[in-house]
């Protein structure tokens, strides 16, 4: 019985759950997509608006 009180112990002491664990991986792979987006267009941004088309193709048309 003793042997019984512990393992009851402690099962009911243990803390297995991960429901929220793939909600939190997927958030975290959502942030580092957007910090990945956010860095490229920080960095492709100002060449982007200088290059030629944002100038000559209005001035076309």
């Amino acid at each position: 019985m003793k042997r019984f009180a512990t393992w009851l112990g402690a099962r009911v002491g243990r803390t297995d759950d991960e429901t929220g664990q793939g909600l939190a991986e997927y958030a975290l792979i959502l942030a580092l997509i957007a910090l990945a987006c956010v860095a490229a267009l920080v960095t492709l941004g100002q060449a982007i608006a200088n290059s030629p088309g944002f100038s000559v193709l209005p001035g076309a048309l």
